[in-house]
Parts: structure tokens; sequence; C-alpha cells
């Protein structure tokens, strides 16, 4: 068991990157601004050209994966995740930024992909919802690390802007953070085994007994062996057709039903806390070194209600956690919406939330906790082990595609959404998304709680 956890831990780094390249932007807005001298579009643009990159990375890193393998396509996102970190704080101009951040969106988008399908099928049932929720703390770690690196470099520093070390720019270096754990995640990598259901598919039945006897002991290891061979025994090499339903010619169920979740994961408006929380409350009036601070706060929150997570899942089940995140974040979006249309313009154009700012603090703070204890870890857990074997490098590449495209819509269109409709009307639509989430999961989302993934209810 020691092994199989070690290997997840490092199939997670992944998750940490993905973490820490999407929280990184959260700090250097400014910087990018007064660089490039960016509008509220291109300012919108620069933070979501990254989104580009995770779609065509998710879409693709599931089929690729089916050829060559889960651990060579995480080696070459690790790769990708080193020459972005190194290229967007080197950039000199918005196309070249626009272009490493996409290429680092590639490389988020892979591991978003990847790394839960490679823990969904090395990991045993009873342990598979905790260890695949490795995956979403390691994402909030790595958003936790970014946000308490722009931290401390702007307060270093005195502002974002600021020139810090070598005669570059604060934000620039909070970029250059990031080499370090992808270097880790790259030479870590090495040292796995390729997924045993891959090789299993590739005929490579040999490399595939050693990996399963590794995971689960000889005798265990040979009777996993036979299970994945017999369920893949009738099956062709993967295709997107297999999509679709060969009676009825129409898109499998559990097709649909990963593609809500994926949509709804975004639609409710978490990237928005994650991605421009240093907007959104010097918007409401604190200044730049408190609002970076209160993401650090936020961090820490989302890894703590993520780790309770992790240790109830396989005790509780996916479908229970999805209702209660739901029901939580639709009572906590519904007060800040509230906070929020109560507060006055002061005369340097930003809101004055007065007597409301607590509210607004501590529900942002419930709505973060909410997410992160149910839709930030169950989802990636789900779509992980949900899709028969099949099918389940192209229902990932669709389903994150999907995740990553409304990922995309939600970022880009915050910046125009605040300064048209104001803060309150903008989380309105975050807020109906959260309650139309609790009918979806109620009707539409199966229990997969200690299921093989042979075996699966859908």
């Amino acid at each position: 068991m020691f092994f199989v956890v070690l290997i997840s831990c490092i199939a997670a780094i992944g998750g940490f990157l993905f973490g820490f390249d999407s929280g990184v932007i959260n700090g250097t807005i400014e910087g990018l601004q007064h660089a490039y001298h960016s509008t509220s579009v291109g300012s919108g643009f620069n933070v979501a050209s990254m989104l580009f990159g995770c779609a065509i990375g998710a879409f693709f890193a599931g089929r690729l994966s089916d050829r060559w393998g889960r651990r060579t396509v995480l080696i070459i996102s690790a790769i990708f995740f080193i020459i972005s970190a190194w290229g967007s704080g080197m950039a000199g101009s918005s196309g070249l930024f626009v272009f490493f951040r996409v290429l680092g969106g590639f490389a988020v988008g892979a591991a978003s992909i990847l790394s839960p399908i490679y823990i969904a099928e090395i990991a045993p049932a009873r342990y598979r919802g905790a260890l695949a929720s490795l995956q979403q703390v390691s994402i909030l770690t790595g958003l936790l690390a970014a946000f308490l690196s722009n931290y401390l470099l702007t307060k270093i520093a005195g502002t974002s802007m600021t020139i810090l070390w070598l005669n570059y720019e604060a934000w620039r270096w909070m970029f250059w953070v990031e080499i370090l754990p992808a270097v880790i995640f790259l030479f870590a990598l090495l040292f796995i085994p390729e997924s045993p259901r891959y090789l299993v598919a590739e005929n490579q039945i040999s490399r595939a007994r050693k990996v399963l006897t590794r995971l689960y002991g000889l005798h265990q290891g040979r009777i996993k062996l036979s299970e994945i061979h017999d369920s893949l025994l009738s099956d062709h090499p993967p295709s997107f057709t297999d999509l679709k339903d060969s009676k009825t010619g129409k898109i499998q169920h559990v097709m649909w039903v990963g593609i809500g979740l994926a949509a709804f994961q975004q639609l409710i408006g978490i990237n928005v806390v994650f991605y421009y929380g240093d907007v959104l409350w010097q918007a409401v009036g604190f200044s730049e070194e408190k609002a970076l601070l209160i993401n650090v706060s936020t961090g820490a929150v989302s890894v703590a209600a993520c780790i309770v997570a992790m240790f109830l899942i396989d005790k509780w089940g996916r479908k229970p956690f999805l209702l209660l995140g739901s029901v939580g974040m639709s009572i906590a979006l519904g007060l800040m919406i509230f906070a929020f249309s109560q507060a006055d313009m002061g005369s340097n154009g930003k809101l004055i939330l007065g007597d409301f700012g607590l509210l607004a603090l501590v529900s942002a703070n419930a709505y973060v906790f909410f997410f992160n204890l149910s839709w930030g870890p169950i989802m990636w857990v789900m779509l992980g082990e949900m899709f028969p074997n099949q099918i389940r490098g192209s229902g990932l590449a669709v389903a994150g595609f999907v995740q990553w495209g409304a990922n995309f819509c939600v970022t880009v269109s915050f910046p125009l959404f605040l300064s048209a409709l104001g803060l309150a009307v903008t989380y309105s639509f975050y807020g109906i998304s959260a309650l139309l989430s609790i009918i979806f999961v109620f009707i539409y989302v199966y229990e997969t709680k200690g299921k093989e993934l042979e075996s699966m209810p859908y």
C-alpha cells in the first residue's frame, strides 16, 4: 500500500502545478496591466489565455495517453510547465506572454485529466476516493503556495510592480517560483510505473503483471490482471466513436453526466475567487497587500475542506458530498450577493461595504469551503472512475474540454460583467448555477463508492 500511496502522491504533483499555475496569475494582474498597457478586455484575456491551452491539453491528453501512455504524456506536461513558468516571467510583450501561458495551459489541462486517470487506474477500489482526492488537495496546496508566494514577494518588494531582484519586477518572480516544483515533478515521474490498464490495452501483459504485483501483491495482482484483461478482451482500440451507444447511436448517458459535472463545477464561479481574488477584494476597499493576505486565508480554508473530504469520501460516498456542497454554496453565494448589493461607491471608484464587509468575507470563505468539500475534489474523482475502460481517455478528453471551456467563459467575462453590472448581479449568475446543480446531482448522478472500475453503475 505504501508504494500505491507514493506513486499517487507523485502523480498528484501535477495537481500542485495545476493549482500554482492557476493561482499565480492572481497577484500579477496589476503588473501585467502596467507592463502591457492592458484594457479590461486585454486584462481578462491575459488571465484567461492559459485556459485556451487547458482546453486543448485536456481534450488531447486523454487520447494521447491512450496511444503513448499516461506516464509519458505527464512527462511532456512537466517539461511544458518548466518552459511556461520561465517564459511567462521573461515575456516582454503581451503576445509572447499569452504564448507561454497557453503552453502552460496545455500542461495544466493534461495534468488535470491524467493525474486522476493514473491514480484511479492504480488505486484499490476501497481507497480510490481518498487517493484520487489527493489531486484536489494538491491543486489547492498549489493555489495556497501561489497565494503565499505572491503575498511574500509583494511584501518584500512593496508592490507587485516594484523591481525586486536582478532588475526584474516582483510579478515576474511570481511566475519563476513555479520552476522548482516543476523540475521536481519531471524527475519524480521518471521513477513511477506506467498504468497497468494502459499496458494491458497495449498487450504488454508481462509489464502489466509486474506493475500489478508491486501494487497489490502476487495473488491479488493476478486476479486484477485477469479482470482488466477480461474487460478489454472484446474491445477495440479506443475511439471517440465509442462515446455513442452502439445500439441507439446516441451519446452515452455517462458522457452527459460527465459533461454536466464538468460544466457545473465552473459555472458556479469558483475560479473568479481564485483568479480574481486580488481584484475582488481591492474592489470592495482592501489594499493590495491585505487582498493578497485574504487570498492566503482562502487557500488555507480550501486545503482544510479538501482534507476533510479526502478522509470521508470513501465512507459517505460521492453523491452526498455533491448535494451538501451545492446547498452550502447556494446559501453562501446568496449572502455574498446580499452584501454586495448593500455596498456604496466611494470617490475612488471602489465599493465600500461598511458593516457588510465581514459578511462578504465570511460568506466568501464559506463558499470556498463548501466547494472544496464537494465539487472541487468529487468531480475529479468521479471523472477519473466513472467511465468504462474503453472510453476513459475519450470521455475525460471531452469532459475536460467542457470544464476548461466553461472556465474560460467565466474567467474572461468576469471583468466585463464587473464593470458593466457590478458584483451583486455578476454573482447572481453563479448563485443560480449553484441552485441548478442541486437538481442535476439529485436526478442524474449515481453513486460510485467502493465499486471496481470494471463494474461502474453507468
